[in-house]
C-alpha cells in the first residue's frame, strides 16, 4: 500500500551541491527531501557519482514512513539505492559495464575463483557503514556460493542482531569475485518494519523458568512408523503432535502466540463471492485412441458405461443430478505390477454463478472399486449446515465398513472441522490401530457433505505386507519428552508480536485509516530452537531420531594421499564427482564413468556401480546436450584411450568446432609425430589449457578416474 512521485535533479544536485535553506519553520520542499537524502547516501556509503550522466529519485509512501529510490546511469554503468528519510540505507545495486558477466547454457561449467576471506572482509566493511552501531550487527558465516560452479560473486545472508539478539530483521549482501566489489545488498531496517523502538534486551524472566514452560507446550504422540532401514517393518515412535507455536515473553513470563507478518491484517481481505475449492488438474496425459482400442479389449477392463454403474452402487455418493462429464484411462505401474486406473468425473448443471459442481473418482478399470474421490465445491460462511457433525461422522463411519474389508482395524484419529468458516465438507480421518497404537501411514480420509450428507471425499492407503513391532521395553511418555525437549535451545531473541492499533496515537491512527487493525511490533521473547530435523522419539531406546538427508557435499575414503588427491577434492567441494564412499582412482577408465562424472557437472550425481538404467540413459542424454558425445558413439563399459578422454572434454566445453579445423594448430609435444591427424587440434588445445601438462601426449595411452578427473578440473579452471 504505497503512493509514487518522481523527481529529477538538475547537474548540481548530482555534483552534491544543496539548494539555499528554508527559513526553520518552514517544511522541506520535495526536491530539499531529495538532495538531503542524496547526500547522506553518498556520505554513508562514500560514493563517487562524478561519472554518472543522469540521475532520477522517487518516493514510495510506506505504511511506516517513506522510502526514497535512487537512481544514477550512464556510461553503461548503473546503480540505486533505497533508503529511509533519515538516509538509512535499505538496499544497494550496481551495475559496471567493466564487470564480465557470465551466462553458461548446458556446457561444461567453470569452478569458482572466488577469494571467500576478502569477499567477507569486504561484505564486513560495507555492513559496518550500513548498521547501527550501538544496537544492529552481524555474524557472517561462509558465503553460500563460494563452491558453486559458475559462481562469479560470493553471497551472504542472514539475521540482523539487535543488541546482539537474534531478530526478524534479515539482510542479503553480495560480493563480486573479480574485484571484491560489493554489488547489492538489502536489508530489512525497523523503522519502516516494525511500531515502536527496540525493548530492553535484559530478561525479568530466567531461561530456566522460560524453559520449564515452554516444556509444557510439547505434545508427543506414541505411534507406529515404518522403519527407515526396514520399509517392510513398522517401529513404535513418540513423534511431536504440533500445534500452534508459543513462546514466553521475557518480561512477563507469560506464553504468548508470536506472529510476523500474519500479526499484520488488512481491510479488503475477505470476499463475499465465496472462492470455490481448487479442483486437481484435468488429466491431460492418457491413453491415445489406439492405445485405448487395446486396452478395451483385454479381458476384465470395463468400459465407462460399466464402471459409472459400479459406481453409483453405492447410494452414500448421491450422484442423483451429476452427469457423467470424462473418463481417462491409464496404464500404471506399481511394485513392478501393471494395473489400468480410470478417472472418471461427474459434474452437475451450471448454477447461477457460473460454478459447476464436480465429483471426481479414481477407480480400477477391471473391478470398478473406487480408489480415491476429490469433490469440487463452494465454500459458504452464511449457509447453515443442513447435517450435524455427529450425523457426518456416523455416516463417515458407516461408509468406512462397506469401502474397506479391513474396517475393523481402523479407528477415528483426527477430525476437520471448518464448516462454521463455510467449508462445505466435515472431514474424519480413520487410522489403522495395531497393539492399542495408531499407525498413520495406512488411513482413510472421508469428507462428508454438510448440506446432503453425501461422500464427498475418499483417500485411502493400506499396506498389506507391513509388520509391526511388539510393545515390550516402551519407554514412559514423560522420559520421552524429557529426551525430546534436550534437543531444543531455549533462546533469548527479538520475534515478531502482532499489537491492536490505538487510534489515539497518531502512527497507529495512520495505519488504521489505511485499513489495518494490528501491526507487528518487537517483543523480548524465549522461544524453542534448534538446528536439526528431528523425526521424534525412539519408543525404546528413548534416543531422538534425526531425519535422514541429503548430503550435498561428496567426500571419498580412498583419495588421500594419492597423485590427483588435490584435482579429486577441489571437484567434490564443487559437487562434482560420484556418489559413492569411493572414487577409484586407479580404475581404468570407461565411457560410462566419463558419462557420470560429466553429468555430475549438470548436477545429476551417480554411483556408477549402482545406477539403475534409466538412471544411466538420463545420464546420457545430459552428456548428448553437453556435445560431448553424439547417440552412435554410445558403448558403456568401452575403455577410453587418452585421446577419446581429451576429444569428449574439449567437445563438451565448446571447443570442439575450433579443434577440428585442418592445419592451424601447432603443439609442442614430444611424440607429435605419433598423433593422428585429426587429433592435432584437440591435443594443441589440451596442451595450451594445460588440460596435459606432460611432455608426451600419449594419444593411445590408456585413461584412469584419477586421469580424467585431473583433466576435467584443469579445463574447468579456465577463465569463463
Amino acid at each position: 500500500m504505497h503512493r509514487f512521485i518522481a523527481f529529477a535533479l538538475c547537474a548540481l544536485l548530482l555534483a552534491g551541491l544543496c539548494l539555499p535553506a528554508m527559513a526553520a519553520a518552514a517544511p522541506e520542499t520535495a526536491d530539499e527531501r531529495l538532495s538531503r537524502v542524496t547526500q547522506t547516501v553518498k556520505d554513508t556509503l562514500d560514493l563517487d557519482t562524478e561519472a554518472f550522466t543522469d540521475f532520477r529519485g522517487n518516493v514510495y509512501e510506506q505504511e511506516l514512513g517513506t522510502v526514497w529510490s535512487l537512481n544514477w546511469s550512464g556510461g553503461g554503468s548503473s546503480m540505486s539505492v533505497e533508503a529511509l528519510e533519515d538516509g538509512t540505507v535499505v538496499s544497494y545495486w550496481r551495475s559496471d559495464n567493466d564487470a564480465a558477466s557470465l551466462y553458461r547454457g548446458s556446457g561444461l561449467p567453470v569452478l569458482p575463483k572466488l577469494d571467500a576471506a576478502a569477499a567477507k572482509r569486504a561484505a564486513e566493511a560495507f555492513l559496518a557503514r550500513v548498521l547501527d552501531p550501538e544496537t544492529e550487527s552481524v555474524v557472517l558465516d561462509e558465503p553460500a556460493s563460494a563452491e558453486r560452479l559458475n559462481s562469479t560473486a560470493c553471497h551472504f545472508s542472514g539475521t540482523i542482531l539487535l543488541n546482539g539478539l537474534p531478530s526478524p530483521l534479515s539482510y542479503s549482501i553480495s560480493v563480486r569475485g573479480s574485484d571484491d566489489t560489493v554489488t547489492s545488498f538489502r536489508r530489512d531496517a525497523l523503522a519502516n518494519s516494525f511500531l515502536g523502538s527496540v525493548p530492553s534486551a535484559t530478561p525479568a524472566v530466567s531461561q530456566n523458568d522460560a524453559a520449564l514452560a515452554l516444556k509444557g507446550t510439547l505434545k508427543l504422540e506414541l505411534i507406529y512408523v515404518t522403519d527407515e532401514e526396514d520399509g517392510t517393518k513398522a517401529v513404535l515412535r513418540y513423534v511431536p503432535r504440533y500445534g500452534e507455536t508459543l513462546v514466553v515473553d521475557a518480561q512477563t513470563g507469560k506464553l504468548v502466540s508470536p506472529a510476523g507478518d500474519m500479526g499484520m491484517y488488512a481491510r479488503g481481505g475477505e470476499n463475499d463471492a465465496e472462492t470455490p475449492a481448487a479442483a486437481p488438474e484435468e488429466m491431460k496425459s492418457g491413453l491415445t485412441e489406439a492405445e485405448l482400442a487395446g486396452v478395451e479389449k483385454l479381458e476384465g477392463v470395463l468400459d465407462s458405461a460399466a464402471l459409472d454403474r459400479a459406481v453409483r452402487k453405492e447410494a452414500a455418493y448421491k450422484l442423483d443430478g451429476y452427469s457423467l462429464a470424462s473418463a481417462n484411462y491409464r496404464l500404471v505401474k506399481e511394485n513392478e505390477k501393471e494395473s489400468v486406473l480410470c478417472t472418471i468425473r461427474y459434474a452437475l448443471p451450471e448454477n447461477e454463478d457460473g460454478f459447476v459442481g464436480s465429483r471426481t473418482f479414481t477407480v480400477d478399470a477391471r473391478t470398478g472399486e473406487v480408489k480415491s474421490l476429490y469433490s469440487g465445491a463452494l465454500w459458504n460462511k452464511d449457509a447453515k449446515s443442513a447435517v450435524s457433525a455427529d450425523a457426518a461422522q456416523t455416516a463417515a463411519e458407516s461408509f468406512l465398513k462397506r469401502f474397506s474389508k479391513h474396517a475393523d482395524e481402523f479407528a477415528l484419529y483426527d477430525t476437520n472441522d471448518n464448516t462454521a468458516d463455510g467449508a462445505p465438507f466435515y472431514g474424519f480421518t480413520y487410522a489403522r490401530r495395531v497393539n492399542g497404537y495408531f499407525f498413520p501411514e495406512n488411513t482413510c480420509t472421508i469428507q462428508i457433505d454438510r448440506m446432503t450428507g453425501a461422500v464427498a471425499g475418499v483417500s485411502y492407503t493400506y499396506g498389506e505386507e507391513i509388520t509391526f513391532d511388539g510393545t515390550e521395553g516402551i519407554i514412559s511418555d514423560g522420559a520421552a519428552l524429557d529426551a525430546w525437549m534436550t534437543t531444543y535451545d531455549v533462546t533469548l531473541a527479538y520475534r515478531s508480536q502482532p499489537k491492536k492499533l490505538d487510534p489515539a496515537a497518531a502512527d497507529e491512527a495512520r495505519l488504521i485509516g489505511m485499513g489495518y487493525t494490528s501491526f507487528r511490533t518487537l517483543l523480548l521473547s524465549y522461544g524453542l530452537e534448534r538446528e536439526a530435523w528431528l523425526a521424534g522419539v525412539d519408543a525404546k531406546t528413548g534416543k531422538p531420531i534425526e531425519t535422514k538427508r541429503f548430503d550435498a557435499e561428496i567426500g571419498y575414503g580412498d583419495v588421500a594421499g594419492t597423485w590427483a588427491a588435490q584435482e579429486i577434492e577441489r571437484l567434490a567441494r564443487c559437487g562434482v564427482g560420484y556418489a559413492s564412499e569411493e572414487f577409484r582412482p586407479d580404475k581404468a577408465l570407461t565411457q560410462w564413468d566419463l558419462v557420470a562424472l560429466l553429468a555430475s557437472t549438470q548436477g545429476m550425481r551417480l554411483d556408477p556401480e549402482k545406477a539403475e538404467q534409466d538412471e544411466r540413459d538420463a545420464a546420457y542424454e545430459c552428456v548428448y546436450r553437453m556435445g560431448a558425445l553424439k547417440r552412435e558413439e554410445r558403448g558403456d563399459d568401452s575403455a577410453l584411450d587418452r585421446a577419446a578422454l581429451v576429444r569428449c572434454l574439449l567437445d563438451s566445453a565448446g571447443y570442439g568446432p575450433v579443434a577440428r579445423l585442418d592445419g592451424i594448430f601447432a603443439c609442442g609435444f614430444a611424440d607429435r609425430a605419433d598423433i593422428p591427424a585429426g587429433q592435432l587440434g584437440y591435443a594443441a588445445l589440451a596442451q595450451g589449457f594445460g588440460i596435459v601438462k606432460n611432455d608426451r601426449y600419449d594419444a593411445a595411452g590408456g585413461a584412469t578416474r584419477a586421469v580424467a578427473a585431473v583433466m576435467l578440473c584443469r579445463l574447468m579452471e579456465r577463465d569463463a
